[in-house]
């Protein structure tokens, strides 16, 4: 479905995606792991149209993305989801629910009855403001808004960031009936143990490039590969 070649970028004069080159297989979920400021954040935002590459190519469905900006990305049908969630806080989750379906009026109340199901807890906290909602309800409501855009691919940075264990876990439970359901997933991680349990493919940044990739399996069974990649990130042993 993603195809990336050779990407390349930057800040101002400053590389940080060097040379990447990834895929993502439709209906699989993806890891992208590796340590603060190995280049995760970078990456996803230049797949989004946020930042200009400086060289190389993303192609989507077999069309290239390049030169797009983030509307027409998510016309696309590539959404994403920031690390810091970026909701409307004196909104109530209905509302921010429904500027997420901005693109795709007309599916409205059946992308609502879906995302409901898929969390029943912001079924029941509809009329609650989304600032005042816990950090794992936020979270869930930050993916389920970008649902309501009808994504082929969804695209979360560090999904399970500020969660007590219990809340990842639960998130991550979540993101299984999502891929089960049919949407592809691309997900930047430092909690590996949740990211193995999810994803079947796996690529590790280090310091902009890829340093490793392959089947989450062999992550998850080899304690040699797992120390040499990713022995600093939390939620390893997982």
């Amino acid at each position: 479905m993603l195809e990336v070649r050779e990407l390349w970028v930057g800040y101002n004069d400053v590389s940080v995606i060097r040379g990447v080159t990834l895929e993502v297989p439709a209906g699989e979920a993806t890891a992208v792991l590796g340590p603060n400021g190995s280049g995760k954040t970078t990456l996803f935002r230049a797949l989004v149209g946020l930042l200009r590459p400086r060289s190389g190519s993303i192609l989507f469905e077999g069309v290239p993305l390049n030169g797009l900006r983030p509307p027409q990305v998510v016309q696309r049908g590539i959404v994403y989801v920031a690390a810091e969630r970026e909701l409307f806080p004196q909104l109530t989750v209905l509302e921010n629910l429904e500027l997420g379906a901005y693109c795709c009026p007309r599916a409205f109340q059946s992308r609502l009855e879906l995302v409901f199901e898929l969390f029943p807890r912001l079924a029941e906290r509809r009329s609650q403001r989304a600032g005042t909602l816990s950090g794992g309800e936020q979270q869930m409501l930050a993916i389920a808004r970008a649902l309501m855009a009808q994504p082929k691919l969804l695209l979360l940075d560090e999904p399970s960031t500020g969660l007590a264990p219990l809340l990842v876990a639960e998130l991550y439970r979540r993101l299984e009936a999502l891929r089960r359901e049919g949407v592809t997933i691309l997900l930047a991680e430092q909690q590996v143990g949740a990211a193995l349990s999810l994803c079947a493919r796996v690529y590790v940044l280090k310091e902009g490039r890829v340093a490793f990739c392959g089947g989450a399996s062999s992550l998850r069974g080899s304690s040699e590969l797992r120390k040499a990649y990713l022995g600093g990130i939390g939620g390893v042993g997982g």
